[in-house]
């Protein structure tokens, strides 16, 4: 059985590394895809990995598509305009 003295050690470290290492992966960057509403044209960025769910159960080239957070229609992914 451990003394307090010796959990409230245990405890420091177990912290200490959570600071150093980020098992979780909090401080990585989310890399998002915009998609722009067809009805109110609203644009909201998705995360990469939410739209490549999304496209698992999709047929090769067929688009994603998701629910628009402000009317409720379909968005779509946004295109870039070449300048």
């Amino acid at each position: 059985m451990t003394t307090k003295k010796e959990q409230d050690e245990l405890n420091k470290d177990f912290f200490k590394s959570l600071e150093e290492e980020d098992p979780f992966g909090l401080n990585e960057e989310i890399k998002t895809i915009t998609f722009t509403c067809k009805d109110c044209h609203e644009e909201d960025d998705v995360p990469d990995f939410v739209v490549a769910e999304f496209g698992l159960d999709k047929k090769k080239g067929e688009e994603v598509e998701v629910q628009c957070p402000s009317c409720g229609g379909t968005m779509i992914q946004a295109r870039k305009n070449p300048k």
